[in-house]
């Protein structure tokens, strides 16, 4: 059973974030924190995508807003 979490170590570890060790070994604080700043832009498109989106279907009604909507209520 030990092997089973020593290979899942090794993937993460050795595979996964390798991209992280190259921008530890980095001395700018710009070029190393790259990757949270491009997290954080896709974060902000998929979170104005799925606003846009509610208010779509909030302004063409298709939801259902009774407060007994489900019928084990």
């Amino acid at each position: 059973m030990s092997s089973f979490f020593y290979g899942i170590e090794d993937l993460f570890v050795n595979h996964l974030f390798w991209p992280y060790d190259f921008f530890r070994f980095m001395q700018n604080w710009w070029t190393s924190n790259t990757v949270n700043w491009l997290f954080m832009a896709i974060g902000l498109v998929a979170m104005v995508y799925w606003l846009l989106q509610l208010k779509k279907f909030n302004d063409n009604q298709e939801e259902d807003k009774t407060i007994t909507s489900h019928s084990y209520l």
